[in-house]
């Protein structure tokens, strides 16, 4: 295998197999060339960042995790100097008002409630990750893409 500098890199964290199956399936259907590495809470997920060459150009957090949860993991990553600027994006079932605001006010780019079917999952990771250099400019899309109760995001924090 020869090694493709294009390679997206992309962590997710996410204590759901079924799920994390299905964001894995989800992007080897839109781009071969994106290289996702999952862990199963927030602890192994650092682990993983501390091991990479390189960092991921965004990082899906699940809010419930056992062990390290999404808030914990998203506080690490935001005051360690070597990944306070990768994007975060947090995800869960839950599309509490209170959870999106934590979600900003811990410096993720927004907050993604996970759609209940493949095509939005798919159409939702296709936006995110042929943006990775410019994940605001993600971010704008989805906003105006109209994929209500899929993707909500805070304008506040789309100044990177």
């Amino acid at each position: 295998m020869t090694f493709n500098m294009k390679k997206k890199v992309i962590l997710l964290a996410d204590d759901d197999m079924d799920d994390t199956e299905m964001f894995c399936e989800a992007l080897a259907d839109i781009d071969e060339d994106i290289l996702c590495h999952c862990a199963e809470n927030g602890s192994e997920a650092l682990k993983i960042l501390d091991s990479l060459d390189e960092n991921p150009g965004v990082i899906f957090l699940d809010l419930n995790m056992p062990i390290m949860n999404g808030w914990e993991c998203l506080k690490e990553l935001k005051s360690d100097q070597r990944y306070k600027d990768i994007p975060v994006i947090m995800i869960s079932t839950s599309s509490h008002k209170n959870d999106m605001d934590s979600a900003t006010s811990l410096g993720a780019v927004c907050y993604f409630i996970k759609p209940n079917n493949f095509k939005d999952l798919k159409q939702v990771l296709k936006i995110i990750t042929s943006n990775l250099d410019d994940i605001k400019e993600a971010v704008a899309k989805l906003h105006t893409s109209g994929l209500q109760h899929i993707f909500v995001c805070q304008e506040s924090n789309l100044n990177l």
